[in-house]
């Protein structure tokens, strides 16, 4: 069996060992569109992160039986196509959840604790300035006590509430955006904004949740608020999240997703230079472990589907 990782690079150099008991393993460490014909030709397994698949290459690998997406989203795969084409497709779901919960409070706890900015002083020679054992030019605040609001209560979600609930937060499940009723135990989405403290974003991007937090949205939430999106970029208004930043109107924000990636130099947070924003580049998904437990199920994908199995099949 001819098993083709079509971007390794994304699973930053870990051991692809696990795939070699199914057949030759090829890989490739990053590949753009004029590139996948020639190398899925004589493939039997696609591995792929983010490279897009097509009717078009299908056509162009006649022994192509399985796609593993090396992620949970299936958007870079057109699935009709697939399904036509007879191809199964496969993803991994939960492998991450440990790694974006630790990233999700990481981003947090600095914000909260204005860590970067303390950390910045040291570099300055500001501590060996002080003239008492401390400094304490930048305010901390605990997470004890606030109102954690969480939009998209799935399995990390959950997860982040369990985090939240151990720090002594008040949790706060947000209904879904313009939902006409509100579930026991949630409360209405503009209320719960209205009333947090922290807001931790873990919904899918869908065309109900593209730009949830726009302009109005945002200026719902306290001017002490504290945004944290480990989601996906498109859910947050990218220009309205800066400008309420740059207004003071929004403490601070921690965001691992844009909506465009990699990202743009135009981008408004990439642009953005305020010190209350903490930006990192997609990471948090990405643990030594998480992407260990992905390649293992990636593995446990191809076994059960050469098994007549059906382990995490889309299609």
């Amino acid at each position: 069996m001819n098993i083709v990782v079509l971007d390794a690079a994304t699973l930053a150099g870990a051991d692809l060992s696990p795939l070699a008991n199914f057949g030759t393993v090829t890989t490739y460490e990053h590949t753009v569109d004029e590139q996948i014909a020639s190398r899925i030709q004589d493939a039997n397994v696609i591995v792929s992160n983010k490279v897009q698949l097509n009717e078009r290459h299908f056509a162009q690998a006649p022994q192509l039986k399985l796609i593993c997406v090396a992620a949970t989203g299936t958007n870079n795969i057109d699935l009709a196509a697939a399904r036509t084409a007879g191809i199964a497709v496969t993803n991994v779901a939960g492998y991450s959840t440990p790694s974006v919960v630790q990233h999700t409070f990481t981003l947090l706890g600095n914000l909260m604790t204005n860590i970067h900015r303390y950390a910045e002083d040291c570099r300055n020679g500001a501590w060996q300035q002080s003239p008492m054992f401390c400094r304490l030019d930048h305010t901390i605040t605990e997470i004890a006590n606030k109102r954690f609001v969480i939009v998209g209560y799935g399995n990390l979600g959950q997860a982040v509430a369990n985090v939240a609930k151990a720090f002594g937060a008040h949790v706060i499940v947000a209904e879904r955006p313009n939902s006409k009723e509100v579930r026991r135990g949630r409360m209405a989405f503009e209320e719960a904004l209205k009333v947090a403290d922290i807001v931790s974003i873990h919904c899918p991007l869908t065309p109900q949740t593209e730009n949830v937090f726009n302009a109005d949205t945002l200026a719902l939430l306290p001017k002490h608020a504290i945004l944290i999106n480990t989601a996906r970029g498109g859910i947050v208004d990218e220009a309205a999240l800066a400008k309420a930043l740059s207004d003071k109107q929004l403490a601070a924000a921690g965001v691992d997703v844009l909506s465009t990636e990699p990202a743009q130099p135009d981008n408004p947070l990439i642009q953005y230079q305020g010190d209350n924003l903490l930006l990192t580049p997609h990471t948090a998904w990405a643990s030594k472990e998480s992407i260990d437990r992905l390649i293992a199920g990636i593995a446990d994908n191809i076994d059960s589907y050469l098994n007549g199995g059906q382990t995490n099949r889309v299609i």
